[in-house]
């Protein structure tokens, strides 16, 4: 798991939640955070912005836990910066 990004979902959870960063563990499943479906929707729209991705309906609703997301994200960014590479370069 990247470090920089579970620690910058962990921001975004903390601050959704208005709880300290220490009350959100690396580890921990949305359940356990307290975390209702609606509370889930706004988080996802938060990462998204975070992080400047889009994710997809059908993957978010299979995501239940902080490392989950972290994965997802990871994913995305690297999806990201592979298509930035295989753009031709601007003229």
């Amino acid at each position: 798991m990247n470090q920089e990004i579970a620690e910058r979902v962990q921001k975004v959870i903390a601050k959704h939640l208005r709880v300290e960063i220490d009350k959100v563990p690396l580890d921990a499943t949305f359940k356990q955070l307290g975390m209702d479906s609606l509370d889930g929707v706004n988080l996802l729209f938060e990462v998204e912005d975070e992080f400047d991705v889009s994710i997809d309906d059908q993957d978010a609703k299979s995501i239940t836990s902080l490392p989950e997301m972290v994965a997802g994200i990871e994913k995305l960014l690297a999806r990201k910066e592979g298509t930035a590479e295989a753009a031709p370069p601007i003229q």
